[in-house]
């Protein structure tokens, strides 16, 4: 059992709970492997544009983040493996920033997720999943929920196609979080076209698709990302699925999973 997507107390919108906790109760949920993948520090000269600019850590906590990480990993080796990674975000007109972050970081990672959390329009940026309140923005700014479901899913393929270096990520996350209010914000674009051909992306440069739970939780979703029929799509591809929980508390631990496929 994996899970490949966990959130950390370095996360400035997540818990307090501790890393041992963290790492215990996946032990007690029978994992044998597990990625810890915080929010990377946002590129230099990018504004996050939440309310409490709490989207990412720090820079300067990177190297404690990774340090703590290392003597876990050591602590643990007979027990569970443990992945140092992170959580990537793909912010067009910031791909050199990226590349040269990750040229940087990647040496001391084992894992890591490549993930769109923010759409450009114009020169402004806004964050698609921080509240069912700002999703509302961003369609008004857009001026159709299908205009957003666009902009979002062309920046996800963007991701797919970007050439980040030899670090890029392996893996694309929650390719679907722009469906996280769709309960609120009921959408006529269709999504089969431009997801399939972010697949076949996928499957011609061999990166995997991070298996989401988190949607599950979600008031306004109540689906993983992504949903069923995406999941045969990339199955039919030979893309592989890594299981995420998405956990920002260790009660987040194997959420999603009765509602997966696989």
């Amino acid at each position: 059992m994996r899970d490949g997507h966990i959130h950390t107390p370095f996360c400035p919108h997540g818990s307090d709970d501790a890393l041992h906790e963290y790492i215990e109760k996946a032990i007690s949920l029978g994992y044998t492997d597990i990625s810890f993948t915080e929010h990377a520090p946002l590129p230099k000269g990018f504004i996050d544009p939440t309310p409490y600019q709490d989207s990412a850590m720090k820079e300067e906590q990177l190297a404690s983040y990774v340090s703590i990480l290392q003597s876990l990993k050591k602590q643990y080796e007979r027990h569970i493996r443990i992945r140092i990674g992170l959580e990537v975000d793909f912010i067009v007109g910031y791909e050199q920033e990226t590349k040269t972050f990750l040229n940087e970081i990647g040496p001391q990672l084992d894992d890591s997720i490549l993930s769109v959390h923010f759409l450009q329009m114009n020169n402004r940026y806004m964050c698609i999943d921080y509240s069912e309140d700002m999703f509302g923005e961003i369609v008004a700014a857009f001026h159709s929920i299908e205009r957003v479901y666009d902009a979002y899913y062309n920046t996800v393929l963007a991701s797919v196609v970007a050439d980040l270096g030899p670090y890029k990520p392996k893996r694309i996350g929650h390719i679907t979080l722009v469906r996280k209010f769709h309960r609120a914000y009921p959408c006529e674009y269709d999504e089969n076209k431009i997801i399939t051909r972010i697949l076949d992306e996928m499957k011609n440069r061999q990166l995997e698709l991070d298996y989401n739970g988190a949607g599950t939780t979600k008031p306004l979703c109540l689906e993983p990302y992504p949903p069923h029929w995406v999941v045969k799509e990339a199955l039919k591809r030979g893309i592989p699925l890594v299981y995420g929980s998405d956990a920002h508390s260790v009660a987040g631990l194997h959420q999603g999973m009765e509602h997966m496929l696989i």
